[in-house]
């Protein structure tokens, strides 16, 4: 793996944007046709799968568990209901926490940013950017970004609650969760159509979404586990008013 071409990254966070080996450029490659009839049916009622699988987000607590090619990994809890969540983003041995409580988001990284310091520090919500999307909204607060896989995904077939198929890795855009960018060189061919394979457990949850490596892309793989354990996450005490350099280093920005 390099630092260039194609980027891979866990967490909303720009700093942790990393880089894959990219192939040949597939800009103006077209998107996949759409499935018609029995193929169209099939795909409609794997998707529908995968979508129940992750009702969990906004009834229970859960952890995520979220690895690219063993290089960037992401531990956080969620309970979306009581408004708590944690998540520690760990890549090439730097870190960085999250905590959110309420509508309080702070944020502490060993990363060395310009103008800011390595001390918890209290975010103004009304200065985050969209993509980094920490916030307890439905529909906006998954850690393992399951919505923008799923709404990825090419082709699909259901086995019970195995569900395996392609997926378009240029349409997952950028947010909370496993990310993948275009290099200079943009994607690598056959990026629109890699493999996944998800699985649910006995109560139809997603626990598992899987991307092996091909095509010049790295695995990732997205775990749910712990529904329904308490989230207990503390206010970080001595916590300062983020500094105004932080806020433009936040997001998924090229």
């Amino acid at each position: 793996m390099t630092r260039r071409a194609v980027v891979a990254t866990m967490s909303a966070v720009a700093l942790l944007l990393l880089g894959c080996s990219a192939g040949a450029r597939t800009a103006d490659a077209p998107a996949p046709a759409p499935t018609v009839g029995a193929d169209a049916a099939t795909m409609a009622e794997a998707t529908e799968v995968l979508r129940s699988g992750t009702a969990f987000i906004d009834q229970t607590s859960f952890r995520v568990d979220a690895d690219i090619a063993s290089q960037v990994t992401t531990v956080a809890h969620a309970d979306n209901v009581n408004k708590r969540a944690d998540a520690t983003i760990s890549a090439f041995g730097r870190v960085i926490e999250v905590r959110s409580i309420d509508d309080e988001v702070y944020l502490r990284t060993d990363l060395d940013l310009p103008g800011v310091g390595h001390e918890w520090m209290k975010l103004d919500p009304a200065r985050v950017p969209s993509d980094f999307a920490v916030s307890f909204v439905p529909g906006r607060n998954d850690p393992g970004g399951s919505a923008r896989l799923i709404n990825a995904v090419v082709t699909a077939r259901a086995d019970g609650s195995h569900i395996t198929g392609t997926i378009d890795l240029t349409r997952v855009g950028a947010g909370n969760g496993i990310n993948f960018r275009p290099g200079p060189d943009g994607f690598p061919d056959g990026a629109r159509s890699n493999a996944f394979d998800a699985t649910l457990d006995a109560d139809g949850r997603l626990v598992s979404f899987s991307i092996p490596a091909a095509n010049g892309m790295p695995n990732a793989t997205l775990r749910y586990s712990e529904f329904g354990t308490p989230v207990d996450v503390v206010r970080p005490q001595g916590a300062v008013a983020a500094p105004d350099a932080l806020y433009p280093q936040l997001g998924l920005r090229g």
